[in-house]
C-alpha cells in the first residue's frame, strides 16, 4: 500500500510518501519540508485553537518515521525549505535530490547585512541562508547529495512497485540559479539578479509523477499552469494543485489534460493572499470529484474547514 500524508505545515509544502507492507514502512519519502514558523510573520495570528498545523519533523516523529530513503527539494522559496532543519533533526537521509547544493565551506549569509539592498533580495538570500543552515548543522544527517541538472526528466525507480519521474522547468534556469546563489555565497551578491532570479524561482520548481499499482499521482510544486499546460500531461488519478491554488497555478485546459479524481491543495487557512484564490476553488470544485485542503481553509459557499495534521490518502 502507498500512503501520502500532505502534512498541514499551515504555510507551505511537505508531503510525505510511504510504501507500507502489512503496516511495516518498506520506503519513505518527503517533498519538501514546509516553512520554518507555522505562522508567517506577515499573516494573521492563529488564533482557532482547533488548529492541527504541525512542523513536518514533528509530524515524522509523531509516525515512527526515522530515516528517509528520499528528500526532495523542489525550490528553495522559505514554505518549502523552511521546516529542513526540523526535518533533519528528526531522521537520518539516505538521499537528497536537489537543484543547487551551497558550498559547504562557504561562511553564512547575512542578508541584513547591507540594509539598503532592496527587500525582496535580501528575503531571497534568507531563504537559501535557511537551506544552507540546516545543512551546516546537521553534518552526517544526510549520506549523499545528487544536484540535479535540470536539463531533462529524471526518472527513478524507487521500489518494485512504485517510480517516479522529476519533471523540471527550463532548462536555462538551474545554470543561473547557481550562478545567482554562488555569487552570493561569494559575497559577490547582486541585488537586480536575486530579485530577478526570485520572479523565476516558482517557474524552476520541480514536478512529480508517480506510478503506483496503476495509479498516478502527481506533486505540481509551485510550477504555475503555464509552465506545463503546453506538454503532454497525461491523466493522473491524484493532484497536488500547483502553489497554494493561486490564481495563477491551475486552468481549466490542465484540468482537462490531467483529469484528476482527487485533489489536494497544500494551503493555510485565512492566508491574505487570495490563495487558495476563490475561482481556482470553483474550477477545483467543478472539474475534480475529491478536493481537500491541508489546512482548516472556510470559504463560506465553497469550502467548510476540516481539521487535520495531514491529508490522508492511500493507494493499494
Amino acid at each position: 500500500m502507498l500512503a501520502l500524508d500532505f502534512i498541514n505545515v499551515g504555510n507551505g509544502d511537505s508531503i510525505l510518501i510511504r510504501e507500507l507492507d502489512a503496516g511495516r514502512q518498506t520506503f519513505a519519502m518527503l517533498v519538501d519540508c514546509g516553512h520554518d514558523n507555522l505562522v508567517r510573520d506577515d499573516h494573521p495570528p492563529l488564533e482557532d485553537d482547533r488548529s492541527r498545523r504541525i512542523y513536518a519533523g514533528d509530524f515524522l516523529r509523531k509516525n515512527g518515521v526515522t530515516r528517509l530513503d528520499l528528500l526532495l527539494v523542489t525550490h528553495f522559496h522559505r514554505d518549502h525549505i523552511g521546516g529542513l532543519g526540523r526535518v533533519l533533526d528528526a531522521v537520518e537521509v539516505d538521499e537528497l535530490v536537489c537543484t543547487y547544493l551551497p558550498p559547504l565551506d562557504a561562511p553564512p549569509l547575512e542578508p541584513d547585512r547591507d540594509m539598503t539592498m532592496p527587500r525582496a533580495a535580501r528575503n531571497l538570500m534568507r531563504c537559501v541562508e535557511i537551506y544552507a543552515s540546516a545543512l551546516r548543522t546537521h553534518p552526517g544527517r544526510i549520506k549523499r547529495v545528487t544536484v540535479l541538472p535540470g536539463d531533462r526528466t529524471e526518472r527513478r525507480q524507487l521500489t518494485a512497485e512504485l517510480s517516479m519521474d522529476i519533471l523540471c522547468g527550463e532548462p536555462a534556469l538551474y545554470p543561473r540559479q547557481k550562478v545567482v546563489y554562488d555569487a552570493a555565497f561569494q559575497r559577490r551578491e547582486n541585488a537586480y539578479d536575486l530579485i530577478h532570479w526570485g520572479k523565476s524561482m516558482n517557474v524552476s520548481s520541480l514536478r512529480q509523477r508517480l506510478y503506483y499499482h496503476g495509479k498516478e499521482i502527481v506533486l505540481g510544486g509551485d510550477a504555475y499552469a503555464h509552465v506545463w499546460e503546453t506538454a503532454s500531461s497525461t491523466p493522473c488519478d491524484i493532484l497536488k494543485v500547483p502553489h497554494h491554488a493561486s490564481l495563477s497555478s491551475t486552468t481549466r485546459k490542465l484540468l482537462h489534460m490531467l483529469r484528476p479524481q482527487t485533489a489536494v491543495v497544500c494551503v493555510a487557512a485565512g492566508r491574505p493572499d487570495e490563495r487558495p484564490h476563490p475561482y481556482i476553488v470553483s474550477l477545483l470544485k467543478e472539474e475534480v470529484p475529491e478536493v481537500y485542503f491541508t489546512d482548516a481553509v472556510d470559504i463560506p459557499g465553497l469550502v467548510e474547514p476540516a481539521y487535520h495534521e495531514s491529508v490522508h490518502l492511500e493507494v493499494e
